[in-house]
Parts: structure tokens; C-alpha cells; sequence
């Protein structure tokens, strides 16, 4: 069974008659948790008289009472602790909190360490430095509750909970002296993206990944309930754990004395037992395989609200839902509780903690770690500082040969593959691909070549017949979005480089987590100096809206381009590249860019080939532009405008476009297709915006604009909402119509096709509704027959597959 470490039990013999901890350290381990608890307490409460050195009176309280105390009390021990080991054993160390309103405890030991004061020096480490150390918490002009970019140390906010461990893994990976200890609350461990990520051990080589060391704090309550792990019995909470792969070590009790003693020896245990998994994979003989390793783990059982008043007006207070935010409410207008307040603080003995200055007194000091082994200073947290820019092939290498537009048709992700894959080789400790189980269906296939799936579980002879899967892949799949993106975070938070692929259909299940990232990235870029650029989030979105074929409705949803744009446009950028070409040099721009989240948009389907490299070099560079092969406006005022966003859609305003330069020679058409999205907003309000006459000069200013686009129609008028001749914009896009459906059939459904396009041209421009009539006859026919073409034989006409741009 596991270690199980209780208050009249310990694990092992150790020095001192059983005891790890000498008096003298106990003494001091004791003294420094309670310093740290002191300080999460004051930012909860005060905005004067910082250290109690007058009695506390109501005006020294905040008027707003805001944030949590409930997990504050055991991450701070649980950080203790880790010092201790930092020092002992010089470890490279970073911690994530999961619970997530945990701050105080981050940020109390964050200013304890000096480094608080050294990133912010108003914050200094004397009286005055920690009055406003104190009242900037859950205070107007201040900062929040979670760990958030502005609190040095931490790479993971937990504004949203559950992905704390899978950041942790993130961090790890590729990071082979980094020990990662990652604190989860046990109301967090409820969600599903937690509990998928327990299983990101199966993917952690212990011969060149750091380690992990998950510490489940199950102090039993959410904010009005208790948690799900904390009642159920110890037994079947170990099982759990075991069955996920993992060794546990549970450590118990309130006594704080008899609590420093068992939590020293079971967490030196774990780190040793890491070292000693480590040691044994990194000195096996050459070409041995490393086998999955049970890694340590512990739980945690600790009062929720440890160390607060027991009890509150005869209800209990320490160990109950009560202690979970602000265990005591109302100490402005209820002088009994005013007096409980001033008790519970007093009771850390702050006098005892800081000197007259009001800094932490030296022999505590002496505590914490130095330099960059200070947990809050470790430059794993702040990635950007060791990130060095990706090696990369030269992407026209792998051009697609287009002598002339529009005759032969590729995958645009296979294309984009073989340069992946290339990357992938010169970036072989700092650059991974993630994808839900979808490289190979996603046509990029092409980057096993260079490295194989990781896969720690168990390998069967089979897998060699194609399974691509190694222990030293860099490739990372799992049927998990949340895990992926998680651990996608965490390795470029943490200074490296990852690409994502997957189905546009299911991106959205990590639409909060782009949330979530977006606005760290927005804080740390635009208003946090000390936080060096991390590496750019690439989301590859493939298997696109207008190509299911057999998956149907419920695969068929192009809105994740929506929340996108709902994001700071200082951090967001959309591609929707129309032929390989340019999603090569889509894919290089992205690769090398900082600090924004990239989407790309690009089916895995064979499309036309439109630009040869340099024509496509420039079109990306420009973002939008007029292509003169489709247009025959001459320079002149065009009748229409023809624009396009995205591969089908603009493979059939093409053939619109034919049809109409057919049938209806003298209509004068300007073709304008748009690689980045937001080149259509104004440039006052996003900084790759056009200016409006730029704008013009594309679009006109009292011309139809047919516009075909591949997502929802909503998103252009959004973004084009101000321009002057938004008026005459007539956006075609995804009408949540469809289901089996050939892509022309799909097209028509939803008034993308060529011929409903045509149609549209012929009913705006005013000469073409008197001379076109029998035209828009013909097109109609033409929907009636393609509808019942797919019908009846289950696929597009052959001249619809076939169709080539007319020469």
C-alpha cells in the first residue's frame, strides 16, 4: 500500500529519534508559516496598521472584504516546506496553485523571498512596503485573487480551474532538471479536465522530462460544499490514484508541530524517490527503452481554513465550508467579531516575525532559498527569458510548383507537413506537436518521419507496424483538448515551442482555455514589463466546416472564429491561407512570432493551387489583395466586388466568377481574397487594421461587395461594421445548414456556392437584372441538378470535381 503518514505514525525511522526536523528547524519552519499565513491575512483584511502595533479598529479593516482563505493555510506549508528541500538538495524548483482563489499563498511567499519587493519596489519590505502590499488585494487598481501575470513565480492563474497539472506536465516536458509541484484543490480534482490530466504520466520520459509532483490538498469543502475525494473512504481514494499510475503518500492531521514532521519526511521521500527514477533511466545502458515509472504523488489532508478561529457565533469555522472565503464577514460593524480578527492575526505572533522595520527578521530570512532557486524567481516562470527562437528551414523549399492558377489541387496540410517535420528535426529538446488523435487525419502525417508519438504505456508488437508511437516522441496525442492545450501552455509558458492541430468542430472545447491564456497574454504583454515574450499559441483548425462528408451536422460549426475576435486584438490573429503556399508562409510567420495566439484555418482536403511562393509571399505580407488572374476591372471602377476568406469558398467565388465572365462578358469584376482576417477592421482599432483608404481602394465605395466567407456571415459585418461602405456588404457564410452532404451540395445548402453567388451578382449589379435573366435561369437549373446529381450517385458531378479556372 502507499505511504500513509498519520499524526501518531511515521513512515520510516529517521534522524532525531524518528523526527526528520530538528527542534531548531522545526522551531524556524514553524515561525516562517506563520509569517506567510499572517501576510494572507492581512491582504485579506487590512489597509492600515499592517503589523498590529496599534489594537485593530474598524477603520484599519477594507470596506470590501474579497477573496479566500479556505486553501491559503496548506499551500503555504506545503511551500515551506519545499524550500527546505530546495536548499538541501539545490533543486530547481517551480510550484502551480490549482485552487483557485489561492493567491495570497503565492504571493505572501513571493514578498517573504524579497522577490515581491525587487519586481515591484513600492512594495517594499518595511512597514510602509507591506501596508500596500496588503491593500492592493481584491482592491480597486490592484490586483486579483488568482495567481495572475502580475504575481512573480507563476505561470498558471487558475481563473478557471482545472488545468493546473496539465500546465504543470507542460512545464516539465523537455525540462530535465525541473521538478514541477503542482498544489490541486480538491474541488478543482472535481472537474474533467483535471481528471483527465492525471493521466499525463504516460506521457512523461523520465530520461529527458522533468518531474511532476502533484500534491492533492484535500482540505474537504468547495465554497458551500464538501468535495467529492474528501468523502469518500482513504481507501478507495488510494485505489483511484494507483489504478491512474501513481504512488501515494498521504499525510494527515491539524497539529502543526506533528504535521511539519510528517510533511518534511514524506516530501523528502518523494523528491528522493524522483531522483532516484531519474538516475536509473538516465544511466541505463545506450538503447535501452525507459519504462513508465510509478512517480510519487501526495495527498494532503489538512483542515479547510487551517489555523483560523474554530469556530464563529457557535458554528464551526476551521474545517467547514465557512473558512472557504472570508471565514469572518462583518469585523467593520460587529466589534465582537473585530476582536476575533485581531485575535486570529495575533495569534501568528507578528511581533515575533518582523523587526521594527517591518522586515522579516534575518533568521527567517535565512529560510528561503537565494537567487533564481527562490521559487518565485525561477525563470521557468518566466519563460520568456529562456526562450531562444526556433530553427527553421527555409519554408519555400516546400513550395507547391503553380505555373498557372487554378489547374492542379494538393493538400494544403500535407504541403505544410513536410516543413513541420523539418522543423521538427532542427528543434528536436524545444518544439512538440499536439493534436487530439488527428496528425495523420489531419494530413500531416509527414512529421512522424521525424519523430514518433510519445507513448510511456505499455507497447504491443503490432505498434511497430505503423503505430508511430516511441518513448522519445515528441508528437503528443491524447483524446483530450483540454489536456493538449494544457500541456501546450505550459511548454511555451515555460520558454519553448508547440503547434496544435484539430477538427474545426471541437475546438471549441477549449474555448474557455483560450480565454483564459488570451488574457494572460494581453496582461503580460501590453502592461507587465518584467515578463519577457513567450513563444505564440499555433491552432491549426482542419477538417473543416464545409468538408464532412460523413460526420455530418454535429461536425459543422466554424464558430471558434468568433470568440477569437472577441479577444484583444493585440494578442489575436486569424489566417484563413486559400492554398498551400500561402499556409507555408502562414505557418513560418506563426512559428516565429511572440506573444499571440494564432489561428489558422486550412483544410486537409485537395484544393486548387492558386500563387506560385512569391506571389503568395506577398499576398500573406499584405494580408489582403486585388488577384488581377480573376479580375477584369482593369484598374477601372468595378460593377462587383468578388471577395473571399477561407478554401471553399474561395474555390467557388472563383467559379462564380468564371460563370459570370462567360455569360455576362461586359460585368466588370475586381477579385479580392483575405488571408488575415483582421486586415478588415478599421486600423483604428486593431494595429494590423486597413486605414480607410486603403479600404477603399479595395472594396470601393458604392459597389455591391459579394462577400464569401467561411465562417459565420455575422463575423465580416462585426468586423466591417464601421467602414464607409458596409452598407453594400453582402456576406456569404455558414447558415447551420447541411448534414451528409457532397462539399457543392454543402455549399448550396448554406448559399456559398457558385451559383448562388452568381445569382447574388446578377440581382446587385443594376444593368445585369435587365440582360441576365436567362443566366440566372440557367443557375437555378444548375442547383436543381448538382442537388440531385449528389443524390442519387453520393458524390459531386465530375465536372464540378474537376473544374479547373478557366485558362
Amino acid at each position: 500500500m502507499s505511504s500513509v503518514v498519520k499524526e501518531k505514525e511515521l513512515s520510516k525511522d529517521k534522524s532525531q529519534g524518528g523526527k526528520p526536523l530538528s527542534a531548531e528547524e522545526l522551531r524556524k519552519m514553524d515561525a516562517y508559516w506563520r509569517a506567510c499565513n499572517y501576510l494572507c491575512v492581512g491582504m485579506l483584511y487590512l489597509r492600515a496598521n499592517p503589523l498590529l502595533r496599534k489594537p485593530l479598529e474598524p477603520d484599519h479593516i477594507k470596506n470590501r472584504l474579497l477573496g479566500h482563505w479556505g486553501s491559503d493555510p496548506g499551500q503555504t506549508f506545503v511551500w515551506v516546506h519545499l524550500n527546505r528541500l530546495i536548499k538541501k538538495y539545490d533543486l530547481n524548483l517551480i510550484y502551480l496553485s490549482g485552487p483557485g482563489h489561492g493567491a495570497p499563498a503565492t504571493l505572501s511567499n513571493s514578498y517573504l523571498e524579497g522577490v515581491y519587493s525587487e519586481v515591484y519596489p513600492d512594495k517594499s519590505e518595511d512597514v510602509a512596503g507591506m501596508l500596500k502590499f496588503f491593500k492592493q488585494f481584491s482592491f480597486p487598481g490592484g490586483i486579483g485573487s488568482h495567481c495572475t501575470p502580475e504575481t512573480p513565480g507563476s505561470i498558471h492563474e487558475g481563473g478557471e480551474l482545472g488545468y493546473s497539472l496539465s500546465h504543470g506536465f507542460g512545464a516539465a516536458f523537455d525540462n530535465p532538471d525541473l521538478i514541477v509541484t503542482v498544489v490541486v484543490g480538491d474541488g478543482e480534482a472535481e472537474t474533467g479536465p483535471l481528471a483527465t490530466s492525471w493521466h499525463s504520466n504516460k506521457f512523461l520520459n523520465p530520461v529527458r522530462d522533468g518531474a511532476v509532483l502533484p500534491i492533492l490538498h484535500l482540505n474537504g469543502y468547495k465554497i458551500a460544499n464538501p468535495t467529492v475525494l474528501a468523502r469518500i473512504s482513504p481507501e478507495e481514494l488510494e485505489w483511484m490514484f494507483k489504478g491512474y499510475g501513481w504512488e501515494p503518500h498521504v499525510v494527515e492531521g491539524d497539529d502543526p508541530a506533528t504535521m511539519h514532521q510528517l510533511m518534511a519526511g514524506v516530501m523528502e521521500d518523494c523528491v528522493t524517490e524522483i531522483r532516484a527514477i531519474q538516475k536509473k533511466a538516465r544511466s541505463a545502458p545506450k538503447g535501452t527503452e525507459p519504462e513508465r515509472p510509478r512517480w510519487p504523488m501526495i495527498i494532503l489532508r489538512s483542515p479547510k481554513g487551517w489555523t483560523c478561529p474554530k469556530e464563529i457565533d457557535g458554528h464551526k469555522l476551521e474545517g467547514s465550508w465557512r473558512a472557504h472565503q472570508m471565514p469572518v464577514l462583518d469585523p467593520v460593524t460587529n466589534p465582537k467579531h473585530l476582536k476575533l480578527v485581531e485575535k486570529w492575526m495575533k495569534s501568528y505572533k507578528p511581533e515575533e516575525l518582523f523587526d521594527e522595520s517591518g522586515k522579516l527578521i534575518a533568521e527567517l530570512r535565512e529560510m528561503a532559498p537565494v537567487g533564481q532557486r527562490r521559487i518565485t524567481a525561477n525563470p521557468h516562470a518566466n519563460g520568456g527569458l529562456l526562450r531562444k527562437p526556433m530553427e527553421l528551414p527555409d519554408f519555400r523549399d516546400y513550395a507547391v510548383k503553380v505555373e498557372k492558377p487554378g489547374q492542379i489541387e494538393v493538400s494544403p496540410t500535407d504541403v505544410l507537413a513536410h516543413f513541420l517535420r523539418d522543423a521538427m528535426k532542427m528543434n528536436m529538446t524545444s518544439f512538440r506537436v499536439f493534436g487530439p488523435d488527428e496528425t495523420a487525419s489531419n494530413k500531416l502525417q509527414a512529421i512522424y518521419e521525424a519523430s514518433g508519438k510519445t507513448w510511456m504505456a505499455r507497447l504491443l508488437p503490432e505498434d511497430a507496424d505503423g503505430g508511430d508511437l516511441a518513448r522519445d516522441g515528441r508528437v503528443m496525442e491524447i483524446l483530450s483538448e483540454h489536456t493538449l492545450e494544457g500541456w501546450f501552455e505550459g511548454y511555451v509558458l515555460t520558454g519553448r515551442h508547440g503547434f496544435f492541430s484539430t477538427y474545426e468542430s471541437f475546438v471549441h472545447i477549449i474555448d474557455s482555455m483560450f480565454n483564459q491564456h488570451a488574457k494572460w497574454l494581453e496582461k503580460s504583454k501590453l502592461e507587465l514589463r518584467w515578463r519577457a515574450p513567450i513563444s505564440s499559441i499555433n491552432l491549426l483548425i482542419t477538417s473543416l466546416v464545409w468538408r464532412q462528408d460523413h460526420n455530418g451536422f454535429t461536425h459543422q460549426d466554424p464558430g471558434f472564429l468568433d470568440v477569437v475576435t472577441n479577444k484583444s486584438p493585440e494578442i489575436t490573429r486569424i489566417y484563413l491561407p486559400p492554398d498551400a503556399n500561402c499556409l507555408l508562409s502562414v505557418g513560418d510567420h506563426c512559428l516565429r512570432s511572440a506573444n499571440y495566439v494564432n489561428v489558422i484555418v486550412a483544410d486537409k482536403a485537395p484544393h486548387m493551387q492558386y500563387l506560385n511562393m512569391d506571389d503568395a509571399v506577398k499576398h500573406c505580407t499584405k494580408g489582403i489583395g486585388i488577384w488581377d488572374f480573376a479580375s477584369n476591372d482593369a484598374g477601372d471602377e468595378p460593377d462587383v466586388v468578388m471577395a473571399c476568406a477561407g478554401d471553399i469558398p474561395t474555390e467557388e467565388a472563383l467559379a462564380a466568377v468564371a460563370i459570370l465572365r462567360e455569360r455576362c462578358s461586359d460585368v466588370k469584376i475586381r477579385f479580392v481574397n483575405v488571408v488575415d482576417l483582421f486586415r478588415l477592421m478599421p486600423e483604428t482599432e486593431h494595429p494590423h487594421g486597413l486605414s480607410e483608404k486603403e479600404f477603399d481602394g479595395l472594396f470601393t465605395k458604392n459597389k455591391p461587395v459579394i462577400f464569401n466567407f467561411h465562417a459565420y456571415a455575422s463575423l465580416v459585418h462585426k468586423l466591417t461594421y464601421k467602414r464607409t461602405n458596409h452598407e453594400n456588404f453582402h456576406v456569404r457564410g455558414y447558415k447551420e445548414k447541411g448534414n451528409i452532404n457532397t462539399p457543392l451540395e454543402l455549399a448550396i445548402l448554406n448559399q456559398i456556392d457558385r451559383f448562388n453567388l452568381a445569382i447574388d451578382v446578377i440581382d446587385r449589379v443594376p444593368r445585369l437584372q435587365l440582360t441576365a435573366a436567362h443566366t440566372k435561369e440557367w443557375l437555378k437549373g444548375q442547383i436543381i441538378e448538382a442537388v440531385n446529381y449528389a443524390h442519387e450517385n453520393g458524390i459531386d458531378s465530375k465536372e464540378i470535381r474537376e473544374w479547373r479556372w478557366p485558362l
